[in-house]
């Protein structure tokens, strides 16, 4: 009984929870925190970042302030620490709703050479520093133009006139938002329930609570007598008033001289609803999605889409209803005439050249595109918001390890396939799947570790990081492709409609290569991608929030479609010029649009990363490159393949055949 009546409590809360007004569906991990009038609110520091350079550094890297407690990292998850995010506790001491003004942190030791030299490169390098309230990065607010543009973090400094002038003072808003039920028991009006659900505010008083529903910050260059500071302690009031200028920098970086630090806070309500308090990242200018655009290359790329595939269906039908309306007489002196593909009934199944890593190409592929599905799904849906770090990298990983199963049973299955149910070899098979694609990343990954490593970068993976790694790939991953390659070992082969000829047949010549209609091929299905790869990089490497996931959805289902299109038709076209090696040029005819997002990001360094700044930097962003470029073709080219093999099979198995 008991056991039913905190059911019905909890059930009863939900569903308050849920009618009242204000409150939204809250993710797990991303339900609201409210704080009493007084209580301590906890600041953090992030990496410094720069779109210069894409190589994070620790904020304690620089002479910056440290904690009364000592340096702490904060709880960090896997995605957290492959994106070079590393999150550790700040000097800064909040308390809720309480408004302080020239407030002292510390003093730096006197600036050495090499200190001095690190500010001068970090400062011309405009490395952003980044600091975090409940979860919100701050945001700072500049006029450019006429127009008020926004920014996550400040800058370490400014260079004015040669000289060079370090921020250290900051003045933060936070803005706040009254918490209306105080005690949710109240609403549920019982006795019992109030032992189990926990109050809101101080020690359940009517005091109300206040959620943080957005950080602001001004970052200044106050020139600090050190007369006035050397008797201070940290959060002692600087005995003069601070008056923050944004426009004015006086605070010099000079060699055997000493940097004093200050703040000032100030707590502002807001009619923002705690689920609203993302739109202002959301909405930074610079990375607005422009919908109607978007809207408008699906509905033409769709329209052609949708075009191609009446005519080639037509077109199937018509010579499929030919042959059936015709007598064998007919049927063989039309052949000559009609179309060339049922010539090549007895060579269009012979096995492709090196057939275990065509298979293990599939399988990689089916992996690749199942995880890009299910994550992105997940993220439309709401589960990888913004809010969450690293849940995106996160989640990518772990669907991908998952969907080593199906990456297993297609290759094995497409093995036996080829082998003509021959089992044996499916080990082989199964284990070059799990480690193809895997090896090329982690080899890839490695090189470009060292030269972050050798740059002293939060980026680069650390060596505890690469062993959790390897045991992921060699425990989870590696066993779930052998299991679901045994399954594809176990499972019917499928059997081909036509028998293949013990001589192949001979080749006509052809008026032009094959291999530039595969190639060009490759142009309508980047057609769906191209505005969208905008908003991608940009997210990646400009630090904007992407968070049109729903609309990522989409495109990536068109892409889906769009694949499978334009792979019919050229296989179709090759099989009518009586070409029965379709095998690799299916897959390459829709994964070719992997060459011309690698095109699109060269072209994205040049013209929009003009700025990024040596050779490391440029390294790692090709190295990148080269690596998603890898993954999409695959994932294409095994949504064309599969497409194809399933055409051929139905229209070889549909005809009439001697």
């Amino acid at each position: 009984m008991e056991f039913i009546f905190t059911f019905k409590i909890w059930v009863l809360v939900i569903f308050v929870a849920f009618v009242r007004k204000g409150l939204g569906f809250y993710l797990p991990g991303s339900y609201p925190h409210n704080y009493g009038i007084g209580d301590f609110l906890n600041v953090k520091v992030n990496s410094l970042t720069s779109i210069e350079t894409e190589m994070p550094f620790r904020y304690y890297s620089l002479p910056f302030c440290t904690p009364k407690e000592g340096i702490k990292n904060s709880a960090e998850n896997l995605g957290e620490l492959l994106m070079g995010d590393r999150i550790e506790n700040s000097p800064y001491r909040f308390k809720m709703y309480k408004n302080e003004s020239d407030i002292f942190v510390c003093q730096s030791n006197p600036l050495s050479a090499e200190h001095v030299k690190l500010l001068k490169e970090r400062i011309d390098e405009m490395y952003q520093v980044n600091v975090i309230l409940d979860n919100l990065p701050a945001i700072r607010y500049t006029e450019m133009d006429g127009f008020m543009m926004r920014w996550t973090g400040h800058p370490v400094g400014a260079k004015v006139q040669g000289g060079y002038f370090v921020f250290n003072h900051l003045k933060f808003t936070v803005l706040v938002h009254k918490y209306e039920e105080t005690n949710l028991a109240r609403v549920v009006g019982t006795d019992d329930a109030a032992e189990m659900i926990p109050t809101v505010g101080n020690s359940g008083s009517d005091v109300p609570g206040y959620m943080v529903v957005g950080f602001e910050v001004v970052a200044c260059s106050v020139s600090h007598s050190a007369d006035a500071v050397k008797n201070l302690n940290m959060y002692d009031k600087y005995p003069t008033s601070i008056k923050c200028d944004p426009s004015t920098v006086s605070m010099a970086i000079k060699e055997n001289e000493p940097l004093a630090f200050t703040y000032e806070v100030s707590f502002v309500e807001r009619d923002i609803k705690w689920p609203s308090r993302w739109d202002a990242y959301l909405k930074m200018e610079g990375a607005k999605v422009h919908w109607f655009s978007i809207l408008n290359s699906l509905m033409v790329i769709a329209f052609l889409a949708g075009i191609v595939l009446v005519i080639f269906l037509r077109t199937v039908r018509r010579d499929l209803t030919r042959y059936e309306e015709l007598d064998k007489e007919a049927q063989a002196q039309m052949n000559e005439e009609l179309s060339g593909w049922k010539l090549i009934v007895g060579d269009v199944f012979r096995a492709p050249s090196n057939p275990s890593f065509f298979c293990v190409m599939v399988g990689d592929g089916v992996q690749i595109i199942g995880m890009a599905i299910v994550t992105i799904l997940y993220a439309a849906l709401g589960f990888m918001s913004p809010a969450s770090r690293g849940a995106l990298i996160t989640g990518m990983l772990l669907n991908y390890m998952i969907l080593g199963i199906a990456a297993g049973y297609v290759a094995v299955r497409l093995w036996r396939t080829l082998s003509l149910g021959d089992p044996k070899g499916w080990i082989s098979v199964s284990w070059q799947v799990s480690c193809f694609f895997p090896g090329i990343a982690f080899l890839t990954l490695t090189t470009l570790n060292f030269l972050l490593w050798g740059s002293g970068s939060t980026g680069a993976i650390p060596f505890s990081l690469f062993i959790i790694l390897i045991l992921l790939w060699f425990c989870i991953s590696v066993p779930l492709t052998l299991f679901g390659g045994y399954y594809g070992a176990e499972a019917p082969h499928i059997e081909y409609p036509v028998r293949t000829n013990q001589i192949p047949r001979e080749i006509p010549p052809q008026k032009y290569p094959s291999w530039l209609l595969v190639l060009g091929a490759g142009t309508l299905p980047f057609g769906t991608l191209f505005i969208e790869l905008f908003f991608i990089f940009s997210s990646i490497w400009m630090g904007r929030v992407y968070y049109v996931f729903g609309f990522l959805f989409i495109v990536l289902i068109l892409l889906v479609v769009v694949c499978a299109e334009v792979s019919l038709v050229l296989t179709y076209m090759h099989l009518c010029v009586e070409d029965w090696q379709w095998w690799w040029k299916s897959f390459f005819s829709s994964g070719s649009v992997a060459l011309y997002i690698f095109l699109y990001s060269i072209n994205y360094l040049i013209f929009d990363l003009r700025s990024l700044n040596g050779p490391v930097s440029a390294t790692l962003y090709l190295g990148y490159s080269l690596l998603m470029a890898l993954a999409i073709m695959l994932a294409t080219g095994t949504v064309g393949f599969l497409s194809s093999f399933w055409f051929v099979h139905y229209l070889f198995s549909s005809v009439k055949l001697d």
